[in-house]
């Protein structure tokens, strides 16, 4: 029996570094290879820096956050979740504060605090670290090479958590999928989720409006609604950003041929939105329906919801119908927009599908092809909405990894 295990990383981002750090916390000589000059770089940006880490939820909760194959998930979280994520960085010194939708954040609002947590939870352990592309990987009696420019070097295991195509400036570029490619490992059909959306419309006029505490709608061609919540959106040359938008584009396919719908007044039935409305016509009883409607919108979503109600702005609001006041209160709760596709992968937070979790055992992320083959991270196809969920997957399954490949060889 020999005592030290040897552990490739491939891939220094959230992980990675979950991955490399507990490998040579549990007595692994690891390796870690990462590309960039620097770790973590698409960990320090996430979050608009701040960083939200985890979603302090139970399993159950956690899981109804995962649209695709959120119970292979389900033995990492239960090993590695959310309350142990927390105390964990919190006992590497980096206080954590919990804000609206349970979501977790540093308390210095400091993404790098995070990173910096996690290079030093490498450093502690020993994990040497080559900032080199890692080219190819083979795998010859039962023994691995890495292949890099400055060499070919062996290692017992492998951990491949190289990300996937989104953000491909922080270096994901797609390689993991060709190594699981490699050893005959399935990987199923990549697409941009959590990523903004392209719409016909009026979305050009309201360019830079955004919208707190409205509901987005989405139903798909058939008229079946696929998403509802209520939060924040905004509006873009191209069509529609923000929360909403991002967590709406994770149930839809390629983004084409659905329907969106904007309630701007959630809080309000028909009755008393009908109510304000005759109050603010009586207000401004005299003037144009562009200027009786300035308390209701925002300046610039005016003419736009007047146009889809199939009201002349310049009408006087006192001789408004009865009927054309109906339609306005219908635009109000649903004014709609025809998406028409997602914006590309590269500006994606996320990539949905990579290696087929069929491939891979749940408890240990080792490739059931090949012994000693790990993948963790967004390689594989398990994503998740926004709120913290896709980073604790990172962490939970490169926990997973880390534990499984560092375990002593028989």
């Amino acid at each position: 029996m020999r005592d030290r295990v040897t552990v490739a990383v491939i891939g220094g981002g959230a992980s990675g570094l979950m991955a490399a750090g507990t490998a040579a916390e549990n007595g692994a000589s690891v390796t870690l290879y990462e590309r960039n000059e620097k770790v973590g770089r698409k960990l320090a940006i996430t979050g608009k820096g701040r960083c939200n880490l985890t979603n302090d939820c139970d399993i159950d909760e956690f899981l109804r956050h995962v649209p695709r194959n959120p119970r292979f998930l389900y033995a990492a979280l239960s090993s590695f979740g959310p309350p142990e994520t927390m105390r964990f960085f919190e006992s590497l010194g980096v206080p954590l504060k919990t804000e609206r939708g349970r979501r977790v954040f540093p308390v210095s609002d400091r993404a790098y605090d995070i990173v910096d947590a996690l290079r030093a939870y490498c450093a502690r352990g020993g994990v040497h670290m080559i900032h080199e592309r890692a080219e190819n990987i083979a795998v010859k009696d039962g023994a691995f090479d890495v292949v890099s420019p400055s060499g070919r070097h062996k290692f017992d295991r492998v951990i491949v958590a190289c990300g996937g195509l989104s953000y491909p400036t922080t270096g994901s570029d797609g390689d993991g999928y060709a190594f699981a490619r490699s050893f005959g490992i399935n990987v199923t059909e990549t697409s941009p989720s959590l990523v903004p959306l392209e719409a016909d419309g009026p979305c050009a006029e309201m360019q830079g409006l955004t919208l707190k505490n409205v509901v987005l709608t989405v139903e798909d061609a058939s008229g079946r609604r696929v998403f509802s919540e209520m939060g924040e959106l905004l509006f873009t040359h191209f069509g529609i950003s923000g929360p909403l938008a991002l967590s709406a584009s994770a149930h839809m396919t390629d983004g084409a041929g659905y329907a969106a719908y904007i309630d701007f007044k959630p809080a309000l039935d028909d009755a008393t939105l009908d109510k304000r409305l005759l109050s603010d016509f009586d207000k401004y009883k005299n003037r144009d329906m562009a200027n009786a409607c300035r308390d209701l919108l925002p300046q610039s979503a005016i003419g736009c919801v007047l146009d889809a109600a199939g009201i002349d702005p310049r009408m006087k609001c006192n001789s408004l119908p009865r009927a054309a006041r109906r339609a306005l209160l219908e635009t109000l709760h649903a004014f709609p927009l025809r998406i028409t596709g997602k914006r590309p992968i590269a500006e994606a937070i996320i990539t949905s599908g990579g290696v087929d979790v069929r491939e891979l055992s749940p408890k240990t992320m080792e490739a059931k092809k090949v012994r000693g083959l790990y993948f963790c991270g967004e390689v594989v196809d398990v994503d998740a909405y926004t709120g913290g969920y896709n980073l604790q997957i990172a962490f939970s399954t490169g926990r997973a990894a880390g534990l499984a490949a560092s375990s002593r060889i028989e």
